[in-house]
């Protein structure tokens, strides 16, 4: 009775959920014949998040037994997030995509994580197309502009559009040849209308192929400070297009807005980790509409619903899978990396220089091309002992899933920052800076004199400085210059630890990587899967100094 009680509930649901969509009208759930476009974005590897990939089978299915005709797309930042996404650098992602059958795919940021030369080999893993219409290197695109579907006789263009952010958001060295100038590009610049243009071009050819339908498939967002290269920038400066789905900025907006012409065009977003599949609908009569197939609980579909899908399977593999993965040695130590004295057992990256925390602000610093990198010790969790090291390993050295960020600083911004890492000595923070590129002393006997709000964020320095004598490689920190700092986002951007001297500074790379990527792309690639000798021991970047001169 049990079972059958599920089953029963189980049912009811999902005849709800795909006839309507958040209370839709009665009268919308006997329609058949429609044409209906899946679509998701900014899925982040969360394949156990929300409706999971079983979900979408499940309700793409349930459509196709009510007499609709379904395409399924992806709009970007399907490969890169979770731990499945990272530890299989995207490969299981895309054999799970495979699996569900998507039709076609546009192109995110973080599709570049991997590097450039593992996006194109996971493109070519894909069943399905990748489209971008402003994806280009040296000028020629990388991947077709469009594509048109024949849905039951109806010719329907898919566009893609990538968002030219993605050289802001990527690591820019991804983008380059090896003399450092930049060969892929967006169609950047002149105040958006590269963009523009390729987005027209594409549309008016698909439109001259006879499409009926044309429906953007982009990664653009509607952050502000990426004008002008918004979904409404897009929309705004062009025509000829009838629905916009959209991505990048992890929104659920359903809005209806006036193209170039002055004509409505639909823009549709559903958020991030599944918690919602979008979908356009077109009617026999031609009208069109878009929404979501929402799902708000903290369980997920499968597990709360009991869906049976063959992606049941296919996830469990992936699974199995990554078990293995994340215990296959990638790496190997010749030294002990620890977070605690080895002597004593008290934990020290939070209050000194470890060998550790070097590696890791390194391995900010390399990969972003900054001049100074800070990790906080508060982030760094765990240690990486002398021999073999596993994924898992590198994994539980940063298992927050912060991102990788660049900005711009002023020494006095920087100067602050150290006081403000120095400010609890000998006490513990996990605000403690880890640095690299940088070096300075600490002169412990100065009390601090580091001014923090009520909340412990930091308000200013009223008094002498404990910290001295910084160097930005060989040449004194410049108080008036500015340099480039290479952190994570909690820090950076979110003012994490209390850090807020730097959140509303210019950032020249935003959410690059996840800081576990981060660290095993060091290790493995740039350090050859060996970490040597010279990280035995702390390297000088931190010098105490106790007594004040005289003493």
């Amino acid at each position: 009775m049990k079972k059958l009680a599920v089953f029963i509930l189980t049912l009811l649901l999902l005849l709800n959920i795909t006839a309507c969509d958040n209370n839709l009208p009665a009268e919308e759930e006997d329609k058949s014949n429609d044409i209906v476009i899946l679509f998701t974005s900014d899925v982040h590897g969360a394949i156990d998040s929300g409706w999971t990939y079983s979900g979408i089978d499940v309700l793409r299915r349930q459509l196709i037994a009510k007499g609709c005709k379904v395409i399924l797309v992806d709009n970007g930042d399907a490969i890169q997030g979770e731990i499945l996404a990272t530890m299989t650098s995207g490969s299981a992602v895309i054999e799970l995509m495979n699996a569900l059958g998507y039709d076609i795919a546009t192109i995110g940021n973080h599709e570049f994580d991997y590097g450039m030369d593992r996006f194109l080999e996971l493109a070519e893993m894909a069943d399905f197309p990748y489209i971008s219409c402003n994806f280009n290197k040296m000028g020629s695109l990388v991947f077709e502009p469009y594509i048109i579907k024949n849905v039951g006789g109806t010719k329907i263009a898919f566009v893609g559009i990538t968002t030219p952010w993605t050289l802001k958001s990527s690591t820019p060295a991804y983008f380059m040849d090896n003399n450092g100038s930049y060969v892929y590009g967006f169609m950047q610049g002149d105040e958006g209308r590269n963009l523009y243009n390729a987005v027209q071009k594409a549309v008016d050819d698909a439109r001259a192929e006879g499409a009926k339908y044309v429906i953007a498939m982009a990664h653009l967002g509607n952050v502000a400070e990426h004008s002008p290269y918004t979904y409404a920038d897009v929309l705004a400066n062009t025509s000829g297009i009838d629905v916009l789905v959209d991505g990048h900025s992890h929104d659920l907006d359903q809005v209806k807005m006036k193209n170039k012409e002055g004509k409505d065009v639909l823009r549709s977003a559903c958020g991030t980790k599944l918690e919602a599949i979008g979908y356009v609908r077109i009617t026999p009569d031609g009208t069109i509409t878009t929404g979501l197939y929402k799902w708000d609980n903290e369980e997920n579909a499968v597990e709360l619903l009991g869906l049976d899908s063959y992606m049941n399977e296919a996830c469990k593999k992936a699974k199995e899978t990554l078990a293995k993965t994340i215990t296959e040695v990638v790496a190997t130590s010749k030294v002990d990396l620890l977070t605690k004295d080895p002597d004593t057992g008290v934990r020290i990256v939070r209050n000194q220089e470890t060998n550790i925390g070097n590696l890791c602000a390194d391995a900010y610093r390399f990969l972003s091309g900054a001049d100074i990198a800070f990790v906080n010790g508060g982030g760094i969790r765990s240690d990486l002992l002398k021999g073999d090291i596993t994924r898992e390993d590198i994994l539980k050295v940063h298992p927050f899933g912060n991102m990788l960020c660049v900005c711009e600083a002023t020494g006095q911004e920087i100067l602050d920052a150290l006081e403000f890492s120095a400010h609890a000595w000998p006490s513990e923070t996990g605000g403690w800076l880890c640095p690299s590129g940088i070096s300075y002393e600490i002169h412990t006997y100065i009390e601090s004199s580091v001014e923090i709000d009520e909340t412990g964020m930091f308000v200013g320095v009223n008094g002498e400085y404990r910290v001295k004598n910084v160097y930005v490689g060989d040449e004194p920190l410049d108080l008036n210059k500015t340099y480039t700092v290479a952190s994570h986002n909690y820090m950076l951007q979110n003012m994490g630890d209390g850090y807020t001297m730097f959140s509303d500074n210019e950032f020249l790379q935003d959410n690059v990587m996840l800081d576990v990527q981060v660290l095993i792309t060091y290790i493995t690639k740039h350090l050859g899967g060996v970490i040597g000798e010279e990280y035995k021991e702390a390297q000088g970047r931190i010098i105490f100094v106790e007594k004040g001169p005289g003493n």
